[in-house]
């Protein structure tokens, strides 16, 4: 695997859930740290608690990565402390549950905003500047639903299309030009997506659940060894190869079916 000791690695959405695992993993491999999120307090805390277990530099900048022209400006911050970005970890990102007519579209808008144009918008400025020095890593964060249409998660499913199909593209254009970049889709995981979401624990969802380290393991070993996409989880790759053997149609009637079952609001 590729080394990042000493290197810089920037992760969004490092507030909490895999964005605290990505974190770690990284600061037991010797990387310093940039962590952005809106809340700032939690990423004090652990930047506090990893600079003195791992003895790497950590800086915490709290930031609404949803605001247009956020990324720009996060940018510009770095470069005014001379950091140098070698690894980006595409976290932050969050999903609404239920009727698409029936959630605000002030809300949804804000998600589709987060959940891919600030994707775009971060990994074309810092992979511009891993292009003019030949190296670096980019891991972008999709979803198990990314690979089918999911009634209940009509938009959210459909930006983590947008992320897969979006990261494996960049992995292939990339790759000449000494970049890796990775895709990481899980499965449902044991972090706070669903109360988020506004989606209920059920018997189906505890099934494929998984905690959120070996997840994020998966994603940062998969990364450093330039693999070009990551489905978390034996269950999960089942279902990502069943879906290959079934019409769209029946994908979409399994999922429906499976989401009313499950009691979701």
């Amino acid at each position: 695997m590729d080394s990042v000791s000493g290197k810089w690695a920037l992760i969004t959405g490092a507030s909490s859930g895999f964005g605290v695992e990505f974190a770690t993993l990284l600061a037991e491999r010797n990387a310093n740290l940039v962590l952005v999120a809106r809340r700032r307090e939690p990423m004090q805390k652990l930047a506090e608690e990893l600079r003195e277990k791992h003895h790497v530099d950590v800086v915490v900048e709290g930031f609404d990565l949803a605001r247009p022209g956020a990324g720009a400006e996060l940018k510009s911050r770095l470069d005014s402390r001379g950091l140098a970005v070698d690894v980006l970890v595409n976290n932050a990102g969050y999903g609404l549950y239920g009727s698409f007519v029936d959630q605000p579209l002030e809300k949804t808008l804000d998600m589709l905003q987060l959940n891919m144009l600030a994707v775009a918008e971060l990994t074309h400025i810092f992979a511009n500047d891993m292009r003019k020095r030949r190296t670096g890593h980019i891991l972008l964060i999709a979803s198990l639903l990314g690979y089918q249409a999911t009634p209940g998660y009509a938009a959210y499913a459909a930006s983590k299309a947008y992320v897969l199909l979006f990261g494996e593209a960049l992995h292939a254009e990339l790759k000449p030009h000494g970049i890796g970049v990775t895709v990481l889709s899980p499965g449902p995981s044991a972090t706070s997506f669903g109360a988020v979401a506004g989606q209920n624990d059920t018997p189906v969802l505890r099934m494929l659940m998984m905690e959120a380290g070996p997840v994020a393991r998966r994603g940062i070993t998969g990364m450093l060894r330039r693999r070009s996409s990551i489905v978390a989880g034996v269950l999960n790759k089942l279902i990502v190869f069943w879906n290959r053997l079934t019409p769209r149609s029946m994908q979409r009637a399994v999922m429906q079916k499976a989401l009313e079952a499950q009691g979701g609001p």
